[in-house]
C-alpha cells in the first residue's frame, strides 16, 4: 500500500483491520479515485485496476447482478467504508442559545454590577450608638431607610437582562428550527433502484453502499459518487456541484465520474458506488461546513492536495490540480506541503482551537458595540472608583480631621457602614454609566428590521446579518443562477433576412412560410425528453427538463405564441422516419418526417459553421427560397456568427430539406441526405443575465461595494456575462482569470498560501473563473484578512449550489437562493433571498444601513443621557455626599422611554439615499464627530438645566 493511503486511512478502517484482507480496494484508494476526471480519470481506472470489472472484482460485487449478500455482509461494508448518511449537525438548545445570549459583555458588566448591589442591599451592619463615634445630625450616603428599598435596583437590572437575553434567544430558536430538517431531508425521503441478487429493488438511499450497482435514469438525483459501468446517452447537471451550466456527458470513454448532489438530464445506465455519506463530494462538503464535526477531525489529519505535475506520479507532494474546470472537492482544513508527523501535530492544534471556538466570528455590529461597551464599562469603573474614593477621603477629612474623632475599635462596624453606603454609590454610578437599555434595543430594532425585510424577499436566519450587510465593502457573487437564471435561452437570432439583436420577433413578423418549418423542425427535431415545465414554486422560471439547448429553442417556441406540444401529439416520436442523432462528430441532429402526400421533410439544427456549410439555400425576407453562395456564408459568418459569439453566445443554426415520395434517398447515407439545406435561421443562446442585475450592479458600485464574479464557467463565458452585467468595464484595470493562474499567483514555491500573494491579486480580481470551492472560499478568507487597504473588507457572498457552501459559511453575509438553492447552500447562510433576485440583496443592503442608522441614532440619544447621569451621580455624590440620581430612576428612563425610542427609530424606512454614501467598513467608530458634538452639546444643556435646579432650585 501507498504511504499516502497508510497514512490517509479512515477511522471506520481502524475499527476493523482487518479490512483489506476483505477487500482489495481501500477507502483511501476510492476517495483518491474519486479525485480524478474525465481521461485522467480512465487512465488511473486502467492503471490501478485494468478496467471497470477489475474494481468490481475487487469490491466483490458483479457490474451485472450485484450484490449477493446478507445483512452482516451489508453492515460489515457500512463499517469499512461508511454509511451513506452525513451525521446531521446537532441542534442548539434552548439553553445553549440562552447562554451565547449572556455572552454579551454588556449583559456581563450588568450582570455583575446588579449581583453586587443586590447583595450591599441586604448588609445590615451590627446595631451601634453613633453618638459616640459620629458629629451629631451628621448625615452621607443617603437617607435613612433607603436600604430597605435597595434591592429593587438591583432586580430592576437582571430584569432586563433576563428580556434581553430571552428575545434573542427566542428568535434564534425559532430560526433554526426552520431549517433543522435540511441535512436529512434526502435520505428520509428518497427510494434509489438498486440492483442486488440479480433484481432490481427500490432500496432507502441510506441502505446503499459502498460496492452497490444502482440504475441511474433521467431525473434521477444521485445519492452517493460511483463509476459508470454502462450508460445510454447519459448527461448529468453538475451545476449544483461545479457552477457548469453545461450538462457533463458520462460514459466510460469520457468521464465515467458521477458525484452526490447531481441531476441525471438525460439518457440512463448503471453505476457502482464508491463513496457513501461523508466520504462522497456532498458529504465532504458538508464536513467543511462543519456539518459532521466527528469525520471532519479525520479529513484535518488525512486529506490532502494534488498538484498540476503529480497527476501523472501518483499525487505524491501537496497542491491543487485546477485542470478539471473546478470541479474537485477538496477540504479546506488541510495543510500543505508538509511531512505526515507536521500534518498530524498541525491537525491536532487545529481540532483543539475548533472545540475552544466553535462560535463564528462576531459580526461587525457585535464587534463595535462590544468594543463601546468595554470603552464604557472602563469609564464607569474610574469614575465610580474615583467617586468612592472621594467620599471615604472626604468622610475621613470631616470625621478625623475637621470633627477631631479617633478610629477606635467600638466605631468600626459604624464606619464600615458608611464605606458600603459609599461603594453602592459608586455602583450605582457604574450602572448609570453603563447603557443597559442599548442590547435591548439593538435586538428590538434588528428583530423589527428581520420582520419588515422579510416583505423585501429577505429571511433572515441570524439576527446582525442584515446590519453586517449594511458595512459590506464586497459581494462575491456565484454566476449560475445567480447572475444569470441558470437556463439556457434564445437570446438573438438571425430570421428572415434580419438579425434580431435587441429583442426576440414577435410571430407577427415572421412570415408563415418561415413560421412552419422553424416551429415544426424545432418541436420534432428535440429529444421528446427536453420539455418545458410549470415552475416547482410560485414566483419560479418554468423549468427545464432535459437537454438545455433544446430547452432554449422549445422556449424561443413559446416566445413566438406556438405551442410545441401539439405539434408532438401529432408527430409522435413513433412517426419519426429517421433520426440521426446529435454526438460531437456531426455536432447536429436531423429528423425525418414523412407527410401526408408520402414525401419526406429532413429538419436538422446543430453547430452554425457545421449547418451553414451544407446548406445551398436561404428563406429571405418574404419566406421565398433563395440562392446561398459560399460568399453569402462568409458574410454572414462575419456578420452574424462572430457578432453572436463576441457576445458569448452559443449559435445553433436550423435547416430543412424536402425529399419527393417516387425517389426517397438512401437513408443510410447520411452525409448525402444532410446535404444541400435550405437555412431558416441562427440562433444565438446563452445562459442570460437576469434582467434586474445590472442596475443593481451599478447600485451596488455607487454604495461603494465592489462586485465580483466566481464561477466555474470557462473565462471567455465568464467575461461576457460579467460585461453584461456591469462588474467589468473595457477602461477599467481590473484582472479576470481562471483558477489555474489564481493559485499559480498566490501560492509559493512549496505550494502554501501567502497573504502578501493574495493581497496583490484580489484588489484587481473582478471575475475568477474555473473555480474550484477551495478557490472561493481561499479569495474570500484573503480578502477578509487583508489589510492592505484602510479600511477592512466585509465581505458578502451569493450563491445557490452545494459548491458555494463553504464560501457562505466564511463570509460576513452569506446569501442563499431560495428557490434554486441547494440545501447545503441554504444551510450555511445567513439569509435567504426568497425570490431568487439579486436586486433584493440592494434592499438587505439599505436595510442594513438604515438598522445602523438606527442604532447610531439611537446610541446618540442614549449617551446624552448616560454622559448626564454620570456627571450628576459623580458631582451630586462628591458635593452632596450623594448621588441625587438612583439606579431604579435610571434604569426607568433607559429601559422604558430608550426602548420606545430605539421602537421610534427602527419603524424608519430606508431610501434610496442611504445607497449614495460608502460603507463604515470595520474600523470606522461607531460614534462619529458630528454625533460627539451633538452628545456633548445636548448633555450641556442638560446639566445647565438640572445643576440649576440641584443648587438654585430654592432660589427659583
Amino acid at each position: 500500500m501507498a504511504p499516502g493511503v497508510e497514512r490517509g486511512q479512515n477511522h471506520a478502517q481502524l475499527l476493523n483491520t482487518e479490512s483489506n484482507e476483505d477487500y482489495e480496494c481501500s477507502l483511501n484508494d476510492l476517495k483518491t479515485l474519486m479525485e480524478f476526471r474525465g481521461a485522467e480519470g480512465i487512465q488511473k481506472i486502467k492503471e490501478s485496476y485494468e478496467d471497470i470489472n477489475g474494481l468490481c472484482k475487487r469490491l466483490k460485487t458483479s457490474p451485472t447482478d450485484g450484490l449477493s449478500e446478507g445483512p452482516e455482509q451489508l453492515e460489515r461494508r457500512r463499517t469499512i467504508f461508511g454509511k451513506n448518511l452525513i451525521p446531521p449537525k446537532k441542534p442548539k438548545t434552548f439553553l445553549e442559545l440562552v447562554w451565547e445570549a449572556v455572552q454579551d459583555v454588556t449583559l456581563i458588566i450588568l450582570i455583575v454590577a446588579a449581583l453586587i448591589s443586590l447583595g450591599l442591599s441586604f448588609y445590615k451592619p451590627p446595631g451601634q450608638t453613633e453618638n459616640t463615634c459620629l458629629p451629631e445630625n451628621y448625615a452621607a450616603g443617603g437617607e435613612a431607610g433607603e436600604g430597605a428599598a435597595g434591592w429593587i435596583e438591583s432586580a430592576a437590572i437582571l430584569g432586563s437582562v433576563v428580556v434581553v437575553v430571552l428575545v434573542t434567544a427566542i428568535n434564534d430558536y425559532t430560526k433554526e428550527k426552520q431549517f433543522r430538517g435540511l441535512q436529512n431531508k434526502i435520505e428520509q425521503e428518497q427510494k434509489f433502484a438498486t440492483i442486488r441478487n440479480k433484481q432490481i429493488l427500490e432500496i432507502p438511499v441510506a441502505d446503499i453502499v459502498v460496492g452497490d450497482i444502482t440504475q441511474v435514469k433521467y431525473g434521477d438525483l444521485l445519492p452517493a459518487d460511483g463509476v459508470v459501468i454502462q450508460s445510454n446517452d447519459l448527461k448529468v447537471d453538475e451545476s449544483s456541484l461545479t457552477g457548469e451550466s453545461d450538462h457533463v456527458k458520462k460514459g466510460l470513454e469520457v468521464d465515467p465520474f458521477m458525484l452526490a448532489g447531481t441531476h441525471v438530464m438525460e439518457g440512463s445506465g448503471r453505476m457502482l458506488v464508491t463513496a457513501v455519506g461523508v466520504n462522497s463530494q456532498t458529504g465532504i462538503i458538508f464536513s467543511l461546513l462543519g456539518a459532521s464535526e466527528g469525520e471532519e477531525n479525520n479529513h484535518l489529519k488525512h486529506t490532502r492536495q494534488p498538484t498540476d505535475d503529480e497527476t501523472a506520479n501518483n499525487r505524491a507532494d501537496g497542491q491543487i490540480n485546477h485542470d478539471h474546470g473546478g470541479q474537485e472537492m477538496i477540504p479546506l482544513t488541510e495543510r500543505v506541503g508538509e511531512t505526515p508527523e507536521e500534518e498530524e501535530e498541525g491537525a491536532e492544534e487545529a481540532i483543539k482551537k475548533k472545540k475552544t471556538s466553535r462560535r463564528k466570528e462576531q459580526s461587525v455590529l457585535q464587534a463595535k458595540l462590544t468594543k463601546l461597551a468595554v470603552q464604557i464599562g472602563y469609564g464607569g469603573f474610574f469614575v465610580s472608583i474615583l467617586t468612592v474614593l472621594i467620599l471615604i477621603i472626604i468622610f475621613c477629612a470631616e470625621i478625623f480631621g475637621t470633627y477631631g474623632f479617633t478610629w477606635r475599635s467600638e466605631c468600626t462596624s459604624v464606619y464600615i457602614q458608611y464605606f458600603v453606603k459609599f461603594f453602592i454609590i459608586g455602583v450605582t454610578v457604574l450602572v448609570v454609566a453603563v447603557p443597559e437599555g442599548l442590547p435591548l434595543a439593538v435586538t428590538i430594532s434588528l428583530a423589527f428590521s428581520v420582520i419588515k425585510m422579510m416583505k423585501d424577499n429577505n429571511l433572515v436566519r441570524h439576527l446582525d446579518a442584515c446590519e453586517t450587510m449594511g458595512n459590506a465593502t464586497a459581494i462575491c457573487s456565484d454566476k449560475t443562477g445567480t447572475l444569470t437564471t441558470n437556463r439556457m435561452t434564445v437570446v438573438e437570432c438571425y430570421m428572415a433576412g434580419k438579425h434580431y439583436t435587441a429583442g426576440l420577433p414577435k410571430h407577427s413578423d415572421i412570415p408563415g412560410s418561415i413560421l412552419q418549418p422553424l416551429v415544426t423542425g424545432i418541436s420534432v427535431n428535440s429529444a421528446y425528453t427536453s420539455k418545458i415545465l410549470s415552475p416547482e414554486k410560485e414566483g419560479g422560471q418554468p423549468m427545464q427538463v432535459g437537454n438545455k439547448t433544446e430547452c432554449s429553442l422549445l422556449g424561443f417556441v413559446g416566445d413566438l405564441g406556438r405551442d410545441y406540444e401539439s405539434i408532438r401529439k401529432d408527430i409522435t416520436e413513433e412517426k419519426l422516419y429517421k433520426v440521426y442523432t446529435f454526438n460531437s462528430v456531426r455536432k447536429s441532429m436531423s429528423t425525418v418526417i414523412q407527410n401526408e402526400d408520402g414525401s419526406f421533410r429532413l429538419y436538422t439544427k446543430g453547430a452554425s459553421e457545421i449547418v451553414l456549410k451544407k446548406c445551398t439555400t436561404i428563406l429571405d425576407g418574404t419566406g421565398e427560397v433563395i440562392r446561398f453562395t459560399v460568399a453569402d456564408r462568409n458574410q454572414m459568418v462575419k456578420d452574424v456568427i462572430e457578432c453572436m459569439a463576441s457576445n458569448g453566445l452559443r449559435t445553433i443554426a436550423l435547416g430543412y430539406r424536402d425529399f419527393p415520395a417516387d425517389s426517397p434517398p438512401d437513408w443510410d447515407q447520411e452525409n448525402t441526405v444532410v446535404s444541400n439545406l435550405t437555412c431558416i435561421g441562427i440562433t444565438g443562446i446563452e445562459d442570460p443575465v437576469r434582467p434586474e442585475v445590472p442596475d443593481a450592479i451599478i447600485k451596488c458600485q455607487r454604495a461603494g461595494i465592489t462586485v465580483r464574479m466566481v464561477t466555474g464557467d470557462n473565462v471567455n463565458t465568464a467575461r461576457s456575462i460579467a460585461a453584461k452585467c456591469g462588474i467589468i468595464n473595457p477602461q477599467d484595470d481590473i484582472l479576470v482569470m481562471d483558477g489555474k493562474e489564481f493559485n499559480r499567483r498566490i501560492r509559493n514555491s512549496k505550494g502554501e498560501i501567502e497573504q502578501s500573494r493574495l493581497d496583490a491579486v484580489w484588489p484587481k480580481l473582478r471575475v475568477l473563473a474555473r473555480s474550484s470551492p477551495t478557490d472561493k472560499h481561499t479569495l474570500v478568507k484573503g480578502i477578509i484578512d487583508s489589510t492592505v487597504t484602510p479600511v477592512r473588507e466585509v465581505v458578502a457572498v451569493t450563491g445557490d449550489g452545494t459548491n458555494d457552501g463553504p464560501a457562505l459559511k466564511k463570509a460576513d453575509v452569506g446569501f442563499a437562493m431560495g428557490i434554486a438553492g441547494t440545501d447545503v447552500a441554504k444551510e450555511a447562510s445567513d439569509i435567504i433571498l426568497t425570490d431568487d433576485n439579486f436586486t433584493s440583496i440592494v434592499k438587505a443592503v439599505k436595510w442594513g444601513r438604515n438598522v445602523y442608522d438606527s442604532i447610531a441614532k439611537f446610541l446618540q440619544f442614549q449617551l446624552t443621557v448616560n454622559v448626564v447621569a454620570v456627571i450628576v451621580a459623580f458631582l451630586g455624590a462628591c458635593i452632596l455626599r450623594d448621588s441625587p440620581l438612583k439606579a431604579v430612576q435610571m434604569l426607568w428612563v433607559n429601559l422604558i422611554m430608550d426602548t420606545l425610542a430605539s421602537l421610534a427609530l427602527a419603524t424608519e424606512q430606508p431610501t434610496d439615499a442611504l445607497l449614495l454614501r460608502k460603507p463604515y467598513g470595520r474600523n470606522k467608530a461607531l460614534i462619529s464627530r458630528t454625533m460627539m458634538k451633538n452628545i456633548l452639546g445636548h448633555a450641556f444643556y442638560q446639566l445647565v438645566v438640572i445643576f440649576t435646579l440641584i443648587f438654585a432650585g430654592k432660589l427659583l
